[in-house]
């Protein structure tokens, strides 16, 4: 049987097929893995969570540190590699390029442009360093539902062109649109609702939706579906339902997801709520 590889060298992988345009990577301990020169056909974007490295990039060789955030266009030949064998690790991203060359499109990207690279190749700002951080954290999460993750990636590469390559015409929206799509979101609350979904019950692109919901009723439209589970599940309660059962109805994916959504919003357990609702109904 041959050994199996130390936990801190073994590259980390994550895919879901219910996301098939975003692939994710860690490696905790880069000084054992050397890459030669070579492209990918997708978008690439990572950070150096610890240590450093050296970057061979389009505009020639830098050297990259903790808190830095590199970027590859597809079909640039690059290579990040220890610097004399010190410690350093990483993450990635890997995104199919035509799915983001839809999304600049939606931006207000000229629809003829195939695909609009980034100027950059690698940037050190630190909000952007914390959000990539935070956007894998959400993919890699087991109890982040599929609607989180799309809305979170979504979201994620939007502020990034925002950042560091804009649209020339940005697209307007509508307030009543907005409106359909949360109303959409409060009539299928129990059910698997994907971004998809959304967007095409209320005619909005998937940027749009994702930058304007959350200015129009203070959170992102995954924050407000679960919010409108919660509240489906307290009448639920009240009714002396099975806590269980009411998971279930509810739309989450299992008692535990329930009872830390629940616990969030109210800063209490499906069952003392219950509880205090039965201890506060006259005899």
């Amino acid at each position: 049987m041959k050994p199996a590889l130390h936990s801190d060298a073994a590259p980390r992988f994550w895919r879901d097929p219910a996301l098939p345009f975003i692939e994710a990577r860690a490696i905790a301990d880069g000084r054992k893995i050397c890459y030669s020169r070579h492209a990918h056909q997708q978008f690439s974007i990572g950070c150096i969570t610890a240590g450093q490295s050296t970057y061979l990039g389009e505009h020639g060789q830098s050297q990259v540190g903790v808190g830095t955030v590199v970027l590859m266009n597809p079909g640039v030949v690059h290579a990040c590699n220890p610097i004399d064998d010190q410690p350093w690790s990483y993450l990635m991203l890997y995104v199919d390029t035509p799915w983001l060359s839809a999304l600049q499109h939606e931006l207000g990207f000229d629809p003829q442009q195939p695909f609009r690279p980034f100027a950059a190749t690698y940037c050190d700002d630190p909000q952007l360093f914390a959000q990539l951080q935070a956007l894998y954290q959400v993919l890699v999460d087991p109890q982040a539902d599929t609607l989180h993750k799309h809305s979170s990636t979504v979201a994620f590469f939007c502020d990034l062109h925002q950042r560091l390559n804009p649209a020339d015409h940005p697209p307007r929206g509508s307030n009543a649109k907005l409106e359909r799509a949360a109303h959409y979101i409060r009539e299928h609350c129990t059910e698997p609702l994907g971004l998809d979904d959304i967007c095409q019950a209320a005619q909005l692109s998937a940027s749009y939706l994702i930058r304007a919901f959350g200015q129009q009723f203070g959170m992102p439209p995954h924050a407000y579906l679960v919010n409108q589970r919660v509240q489906f599940a307290q009448a639920r309660l009240r009714t002396g339902a099975p806590i269980a059962e009411v998971a279930l109805e509810a739309g989450f994916a299992d008692q535990a997801h329930f009872q830390r959504a629940f616990k969030q919003h109210l800063a209490a357990t499906p069952g003392q709520y219950q509880g205090l609702r039965q201890a506060s109904t006259p005899r």
